[in-house]
């Protein structure tokens, strides 16, 4: 798919998505509880910002020395056992997937919620390897079982109702009509536990990767990652390399940090962290864990000093609740893993800066993503710096350049304003207007009666 087609795309799901008032109703439902709860949980921090300025700091201070903190993590994780694989791309970390699960004769994958591995689409891989992928997470089963990719970073099936959720439910898995919230997560629950013991290997990300432990820190509300992680003789952990912190003690800061900015929680429910494969004398956990390090273009990102910040993000999601134009276009417009201000960032360099430029364009720049960041990523400022690069590298479409330049010669030789009768400048602007879509909803614009300098000369002679 072409950039061109890419970007009508998102032009023409975002038109859809922004008129659409059922879609636009749960939304704003579904936002409103969270900017409730997180209201409150704002209430049991006594400093907040200061809160802010240590976890971004610690986060920066990472990323300059990234390489070292990896290093360290990769040294202290196989001490314990455990096995560590780096990835350049998706490629490399779906071929080393593909390995594990073949070495194992894998039949099912118990999945937790994980944004690397919709990133590199994994379960769609192991699909065509002919092993059963499932989705563990309440919200992420509910997309899976309706074909649809992840709505939200935190939240998969925001944009959905308990209504369409039993529909769902009815429709894939046969099961009678409900309206009792609690039936609906026990059947989820019952159909997922026979997988869990089942499964020969299990899948989960990680929140934070911590450099002095050599651990994984995985934050969650349902106890699915636990179960992901216990029951299969394999765990692998897929993560992006940014997710490092350099003390196990730092998780004080960023545990809250996370879940209050997420979903309004002091913490989350279940927070674990895994120091590596079941150790001698212990009861519980896998035999084997291995750690896939996932690069997939976050270099391209940690080698642009006045982009590197994006690297700090959480996941929280926060930026996408404040993000007036996330509210109304919704996730799946977006058409990548990351979606919102944060995903409107990284996206371009993640998947490729002449396929999603578009997509530092929707924004209308208020900043409000950038004062609820909990690390404080200055995200309203990099979509400018993802703008003025794709402009750099020759990405913008032929017309604009056209027109930039048309302006540009111009504003540089005023007499050529005076050329055209004022008419036609008019009529030209007002083609204009109409092509990028001004006037579908609104007036058409007043056009003055003659030109600038005209108007001028005659407010001077009347004095």
């Amino acid at each position: 798919m072409t950039n061109f087609t890419k970007a009508t795309q998102f032009q023409q799901d975002a038109e859809a998505k922004a008129f659409d008032r059922e879609h636009r109703r749960k939304i704003l439902f579904n936002i409103g509880k969270y900017d409730a709860a997180v209201s409150a949980g704002m209430k049991l921090y006594d400093q907040h910002e200061l809160a802010r300025d240590r976890g971004a700091y610690l986060k920066a201070t990472v990323l300059e020395k990234l390489d070292e903190y990896l290093l360290q993590f990769e040294t202290n994780f196989t001490a314990r056992g455990g096995r560590v694989i780096w990835a350049r791309d998706a490629a490399e970390a779906l071929a080393e997937i593909g390995k594990l699960t073949k070495a194992c004769n894998a039949k099912t994958v118990v999945k937790a919620k994980s944004m690397t591995t919709e990133e590199i689409h994994l379960n769609k891989y192991l699909a065509i390897q002919g092993v059963e992928s499932i989705e563990t997470d309440l919200g992420e089963y509910i997309v899976q079982l309706n074909g649809e990719r992840p709505y939200h970073i935190v939240t998969p099936a925001m944009h959905l109702s308990k209504a369409d959720i039993n529909n769902i439910f009815v429709k894939h898995l046969g099961t009678k009509s409900t309206d009792d919230a609690q039936e609906l997560v026990l059947t989820a629950r019952h159909l997922l536990r026979n997988k869990y013991t089942a499964a020969e290997v299990g899948v989960t990300g990680g929140n934070f990767l911590i450099a002095d432990a050599g651990a994984v820190a995985v934050t969650e509300n349902e106890g699915n990652a636990r179960l992901s992680a216990t029951f299969p003789r394999l765990h692998i952990a897929v993560v992006g390399i940014e997710k490092i912190i350099p003390k196990l003690t730092d998780l004080d800061l960023f545990w809250p940090l996370l879940s209050t900015s997420g979903t309004g929680q002091q913490v989350t429910v279940y927070n674990t962290v895994y120091f590596g494969p079941r150790q001698p004398g212990e009861a519980d956990g896998p035999e084997e864990m291995v750690v896939i390090l996932l690069d997939n273009g976050r270099t391209n990102l940690l080698a642009q000093p006045d982009k590197r910040a994006a690297l700090r993000c959480i996941r929280c999601g926060a930026c996408l609740n404040v993000c007036p134009v996330y509210k109304n276009i919704g996730g799946h417009t977006y058409e990548t893993t990351y979606s919102g201000p944060i995903g409107s960032v990284i996206s371009p360099h993640l998947s490729g800066l002449p396929e999603h430029k578009h997509l530092s364009y929707a924004s209308s720049l208020c900043g409000a993503c950038t004062s609820v960041c909990p690390v404080r990523i200055p995200l309203h400022n990099l979509l400018l710096l993802n703008r003025k690069q794709s402009v750099e590298e020759g990405h913008a479409p032929t017309e604009e350049r056209a027109a930039i330049g048309l302006w540009k010669w111009s504003m540089q030789h005023r007499w050529a304003l005076d050329v055209l009768p004022a008419t036609i400048k008019d009529w030209s602007l007002g083609r204009l207007l109409g092509q990028v879509g001004w006037s579908k909803r609104r007036e058409a614009l007043a056009v003055a009666p003659a030109s600038f300098r005209q108007l001028w000369k005659q407010r001077a002679a009347s004095r």
